[in-house]
């Protein structure tokens, strides 16, 4: 049986560092309840993944991401 492995999509592209005010690119890699998605399920390399939490944070603590996507309160 042959697995199927992933590469970094970030790896791929090029980018060394990521950027919290990219919120269309954030915005692939959270859930549509708003959480963010785990490492095997974004295919990211260890080093993107911590990037990307940390910029996903960031972008929350701004109020350029929702923390819950569609809540009305």
């Amino acid at each position: 049986m042959a697995r199927f492995e992933k590469t970094c999509r970030l790896c791929d592209d090029g980018v060394s560092q990521l950027d919290y005010k990219d919120v269309d690119m954030l915005e692939r890699f959270i859930s549509d309840r708003g959480k963010i998605l785990p490492r095997r399920a974004t295919g990211c390399c260890s080093r993107h993944q911590r990037q990307l939490s940390q910029c996903v944070k960031r972008a929350r603590y701004l109020a350029l991401v929702p923390y819950i996507k569609g809540y009305q309160g």
